[in-house]
């Protein structure tokens, strides 16, 4: 299995975290808050496409809103690829993180 990259780390664990609420902006908000950076809707949402074709979400459309001029939100929701793969990078972290000398 390849493992994440840093980005696709993170936007899966706010999709995780975020559970039933994780659409795109609330996704940003997410990763944006964790970082101390604000990220772009595009430096989003390219990543979680990529993730889905890699089968690690999946995707649902909400119900439309007229405060959104009836379109619908994307929701994402984790697969079990998607749980394997973030219990992969989160064993790799512990691994590398073990006995390590503090860094200040």
């Amino acid at each position: 299995m390849k493992l994440l990259s840093r980005a696709e780390e993170m936007l899966l664990l706010a999709v995780w975290r975020l559970q039933e609420e994780a659409y795109g902006l609330a996704i940003r908000d997410e990763v944006s808050q964790a970082t101390d950076y604000t990220w772009s809707i595009g430096a989003v949402y390219a990543p979680l496409q990529r993730l889905e074709k890699k089968g690690y979400v999946t995707t649902r459309m909400g119900t439309p809103v007229a405060e959104r001029g009836g379109r619908s939100k994307v929701y994402y929701r984790l697969t079990p690829a998607g749980k394997k793969a973030l219990t992969r990078i989160q064993q790799v972290h512990a691994y590398l993180w073990t006995g390590i000398p503090a860094l200040t």
